[in-house]
């Protein structure tokens, strides 16, 4: 496949039509992270919220030095929501542990429940076991969001402890937070993750019941640990 040309992409960053910019920025998946990261930082701080959110989805995607301060800096003082969410999402991605305490902060002092959203999610991805307090205190939110968003974090930091405090939400409404607990207990090997997952099979959804079989073999292949 042939890729773009780095000339041809860097003037239409700097095109004055922002279908160019997003195009070129588009343009830059197949390049290699250390060529295309100077590229995307042309246009970080777009006046097109589109651009500016793609650009920062892309440096958790292509990994450099330059993308983890970009970033940290971006949730920390960025003005718009949307794009400090994109912020905590992109760290997620980055999958680096110094991602962590920013992404504590922001989870603990945002106003806005989708950087929060965001930041549970991302430290599910990071996989740090000190993220269990601000999950479980995510469990307590109003926000069923933030629910989903804790459940497949601890599922992914595979802490046991936090077993009894998700199977509260074997029987919740919402069929989303029902699948996400199913897929979260298949990465918790232990008796109350098997027994649960054995009753949510039967789950009136089929996403929900689909989800806690797929859960359920993966963990019948583990050794179940006593909590």
């Amino acid at each position: 496949m042939t890729l773009p040309s780095l000339n041809d992409v860097e003037e239409k960053l700097n095109s004055n039509d922002s279908r160019d910019r997003l195009l070129a920025l588009v343009s830059l998946r197949d390049i290699p992270a250390e060529q295309a990261v100077p590229l995307i930082l042309k246009v970080i701080d777009d006046e097109n919220l589109q651009i500016r959110s793609m650009a920062v989805f892309a440096l958790g995607i292509k990994p450099t030095d330059a993308c983890l301060p970009t970033l940290v800096k971006i949730l920390e003082t960025e003005t718009d929501y949307g794009i400090r969410a994109a912020a905590a999402g992109a760290l997620g991605y980055l999958r680096d542990p110094r991602a962590f305490d920013p992404l504590l902060r922001a989870f603990y002092e945002d106003v806005q429940w989708l950087v929060r959203f965001s930041a549970a999610v991302s430290l599910g991805n990071i996989g740090d076991p000190r993220a269990y307090d601000a999950l479980i205190q995510a469990l307590g939110s109003k926000e069923t969001v933030l629910h989903q968003a804790a459940i497949a974090a601890l599922g992914e930091i595979g802490d046991l402890r936090g077993v009894d405090r998700i199977l509260d939400f074997v029987q919740s409404e919402d069929w989303l937070t029902r699948q996400r607990l199913a897929e979260a207990l298949g990465n918790l090997p232990c008796a109350k993750s098997l027994s649960a997952l054995n009753y949510m099979v039967k789950d009136s959804h089929p996403q929900v019941a689909a989800a806690a079989e797929y859960a359920r073999d993966r963990l019948q292949q583990k050794p179940l640990q006593d909590l």
